[in-house]
């Protein structure tokens, strides 16, 4: 979301003051001072700021009631370095508007989601981008893979805030289990990890070794999506979010 940009953009706090004091003490040379305030915007906790999410309703009632069909309910969420503002369409699949232009293929900071019910279970199934595509994806995976990780608790609460008429209908679904694709070329990156409830989730973020729920990490490859055969338990069976990502040529068609 703006992540790899993320360094580009930050101007030291020690250099703002410098140019702020010249302003009011003329040429005086003002005390040297160091900040860490570019490391704590990088590394420190992430907040989500509802003021800067603007939500978009496309095919889909923003109203939510038990008469209305659940599913299929895909979400959206891009970000800009401009404004620092989040949007989010909720939709029936992938809000491909939201995704094109030379600026996304260069960033792929987006994160898309969907809800499914996967064996009776309903569960969100959450997808990011770390590599593929052109060079500088690669070479920033390590440090992509680590900001996506950081921020997606605050995704998760975009999510839940953006639709809350749905949660308010469902409140069930913030027990729903959330599982989080990473998409790469490389190994390392490429898998499947459980983060708990989505509750757990949005707070805490990826559930740790100490926590009571047994955290859960699959390569892309090995995970398993549905029930052998035909059933009537996995639904959508339609990959709307994998497909997106096949045609990248990140995975083979399995």
């Amino acid at each position: 979301m703006g992540f790899t940009s993320a360094l580009c953009h930050l101007t030291p706090y020690s250099e703002m003051k410098t140019r702020s004091s010249s302003l009011i003490y003329g040429n005086k040379k003002p005390k040297r001072t160091t900040s860490t305030s570019p490391m704590a915007r990088l590394f420190g906790p992430s907040i989500f700021e509802a003021s800067k999410l603007k939500v978009l309703f496309v095919g889909i009632h923003e109203k939510k009631n038990k008469t209305t069909t659940l599913l299929p309910r895909t979400y959206t969420l891009t970000h800009s370095d401009v404004t620092s503002h989040l949007t989010l369409a909720i939709s029936h699949t992938i809000h491909h508007p939201q995704l094109q232009g030379w600026y996304h293929w260069l960033q792929r900071d987006e994160v898309v989601a969907e809800w499914k019910k996967v064996r009776g279970e309903m569960s969100l199934h959450v997808h990011c981008h770390i590599s593929g595509g052109h060079f500088l994806l690669n070479l920033f995976a390590s440090f992509r893979h680590y900001i996506f990780s950081k921020e997606l608790p605050v995704v998760l609460k975009a999510f839940v805030h953006g639709d809350e008429s749905l949660f308010s209908t469902y409140p069930e679904l913030e027990h729903a289990l959330v599982w989080i694709h990473f998409h790469s070329n490389i190994p390392e990156f490429d898998r499947v990890e459980c983060w708990g409830t989505l509750r757990e989730a949005a707070t805490a973020g990826r559930v740790g070794p100490n926590h009571n729920f047994s955290s859960e990490s699959y390569s892309f490859s090995v995970w398993k999506r549905w029930c052998d055969g035909e059933c009537c338990c996995c639904f959508p069976r339609s990959q709307s979010i994998i497909d997106m990502q096949l045609l990248n040529g990140i995975h083979e068609q399995p």
